[in-house]
């Protein structure tokens, strides 16, 4: 699995840092973005900011996505 944050639909509520701290992160901008572990995606971000989810964390992602009121997450599958 595969997430990307499409930062033009993201509100900034910051529910997926809360379900998921290790993927999602907002910056001071108060857009989210996703980490690949330590490294923000953040420049470009959007799509190219794409990062491979470790397997344990699967349902979170996926829990964050749906939970998301922007509904600016998205999942790819390998």
């Amino acid at each position: 699995m595969k997430v990307w944050i499409d930062q033009d639909l993201c509100t900034g509520d910051g529910l997926c840092e809360e379900i998921c701290p290790p993927v999602f992160t907002l910056l001071d901008d108060g857009l989210a973005y996703v980490k690949d572990g330590d490294t923000v995606m953040n420049d470009p971000g959007g799509q190219a900011g794409i990062v491979a989810v470790p397997a344990d964390l699967e349902d979170a992602v996926q829990e964050a996505s749906e939970e998301c009121p922007g509904e600016c997450i998205f999942i790819e599958a390998d």
